[in-house]
């Protein structure tokens, strides 16, 4: 039997980036080759209804043991973000964390800069050795789900359910439910094991939806260019200012939207913008959008039509869809405190699979994994951390009769 640390461990070193400009399904072929490899460790264990669909989806049961429970699902997701490299991870264990900066043969992990850290003196911490992301998000979730079935596989005695699992791509590039069977998948609800750290459990999401500016200028000689030239650049740079600068990552938290400038490209002949917008707010949201199309038509009309906007809606807050159903979230706050952790409950600034799933008919909040500052080169996760998600996600198994319902 593994430890959930084994078992990250080995998955760290498999790459899973997923890619948003690829038109594949899943988007990397690195990612299939994970599936494979926990298709068959599902198959190991002795689970039923191991599947690998054609999308890059991995499926699988274990057979309940007690009758009067709810069918429960588990789901993780095996992409990294493409923000970081994650190829060669080289995972790196500081035992016994002193409270003092953690020295990487590439960069250093300091408290100074990361507060957070201060919070696991005395335990173990994994990172990367620098260079690349670490793949916590989500590999620490598909650990923590295989370490808990493992452990309800070699003790039939303990009671509880039918459970489903669910190993989804593409979820870091706002795919990963899109391919989704929950017919097959065929729980009661389930929980994402995709949160950050130690007692976060989420049910409330941003709204989102990425927007992309098209800048088209005009080029000339620099030398002949008065009247003529139209630097797409300079437009690009209007563009930007007109929108707050308050209202970026950097400045909001809590329940605060933003505007996430996030990739741009060009020359004077052309330029493009990528923006995600989001907000918890549905009417705030619908504003940022339409504040868009006031740049645009503003900017338009003084350089001529020259600049195009797409906006594309991504997923939306769950929380009016979890709302009917307040026993899920209970259940796992229930099994967070038997086993010792204090939920720390609040809205997730970003997105989880769970979150389109909710919508599409599959209660789904979501779990912490226990990783830091994810998709970047400082990411961590403590050793401490993935052992009490394991016991969270036992506990939830143990607990989920349909009389908590009532």
């Amino acid at each position: 039997m593994k430890t959930v640390t084994e078992r990250f461990l080995e998955l760290v070193t498999k790459p899973s980036t997923s890619c948003e400009t690829s038109a594949t399904v899943p988007s990397t072929l690195c990612q299939k080759d994970l599936a494979l490899f926990l298709l068959h460790e599902c198959e190991k264990m002795g689970l039923t209804d191991c599947f690998l669909s054609d999308t890059g989806y991995v499926y699988a049961r274990l057979p309940k043991t007690a009758e009067g429970f709810h069918t429960l699902g588990f789901i993780a997701h095996m992409d990294t973000s493409p923000d970081a490299p994650g190829e060669n991870v080289h995972p790196v264990l500081t035992r016994n964390y002193d409270g003092g900066d953690i020295i990487l043969p590439y960069r250093t992990i300091s408290p100074s800069q990361f507060p957070d850290l201060l919070l696991y003196q005395g335990q173990d911490i994994l990172t990367s050795d620098g260079s690349t992301l670490l793949g916590a998000d989500d590999k620490a979730g598909i650990a923590e789900i295989l370490a808990a079935i493992e452990t309800l596989v070699t003790h039939p005695e303990i009671p509880h359910g039918e459970i489903a699992l669910a190993f989804t791509p593409d979820e870091e590039i706002g795919r990963g439910a899109d391919h989704f069977d929950i017919a097959r998948f065929g729980a009661d609800f389930a929980y994402t094991v995709d949160g950050g750290k130690l007692g976060e459990l989420e049910y409330e999401n941003f709204n989102a939806a990425s927007a992309v500016v098209h800048i088209t200028g005009v080029n000339v000689h620099p030398g002949t260019a008065k009247g003529l030239m139209k630097n797409a650049l300079l437009m690009a740079n209007e563009f930007i200012s007109a929108f707050p600068a308050s209202e970026t990552p950097a400045h909001t938290e809590g329940y605060e939207g933003f505007f996430h400038l996030n990739q741009m490209e060009g020359n004077v002949s052309d330029c493009t913008l990528h923006y995600i917008i989001r907000d918890f707010d549905k009417e705030r949201f619908a504003a940022r959008k339409a504040l868009f199309e006031t740049v645009k038509d503003q900017l338009n009309a003084h350089f001529g039509d020259c600049i195009t906007v797409t906006v594309q809606d991504q997923y939306y807050n769950m929380a009016e869809k979890l709302a009917p159903h307040p026993h899920i979230v209970a259940l796992a706050k229930e099994a967070m405190e038997s086993v010792g952790v204090t939920p720390l409950i609040g809205p997730i600034r970003g997105g989880t699979d769970g979150a389109r799933l909710s919508f599409e008919g599959l209660p789904c909040p979501n779990l912490f994994a226990g990783g830091h500052n994810f998709h970047g080169v400082y990411e961590f996760v403590p050793v401490q951390s993935m052992e009490k998600a394991v016991e969270v996600l036992l506990a939830i198994a143990k607990n989920a009769k349909k009389e908590k319902k009532a």
